[in-house]
């Protein structure tokens, strides 16, 4: 089995649409990958050629070094605050902003 362990960071703000924090922006790292090794059922395709299970078949059918797992290593957030024309709690006082 091949595992494949991310680092994965959102950035969160509020906006006029949604006054609760949640994320518009997000990005993955690829910390580490172990290798699951070569194919232990190769499937023959049309042309007569031989190619890995996990190219061809689905996740159920394939042999366990096909199988990709993906493991979120650390999630971390942050909060880049309000994105609008002004901040929904600011009082009003005639002004233009």
């Amino acid at each position: 089995m091949t595992f494949i362990r991310v680092d994965v960071h959102h950035r969160t703000h509020t906006c006029p649409a949604d006054p609760e924090p949640h994320p518009y922006d997000t990005h993955r790292r690829i910390v580490a990958v172990v290798d699951g090794g070569p194919c232990r059922k190769p499937v023959t395709i049309r042309s007569g050629d031989t190619i890995a299970c996990g190219r061809h078949e689905p996740v159920v059918r394939q042999c366990p070094a096909c199988r990709v797992t993906v493991i979120e290593h650390s999630v971390t957030a942050t909060f880049t605050g309000h994105h609008g024309p002004q901040h929904p709690t600011a009082v009003t006082t005639g002004v233009a902003a």
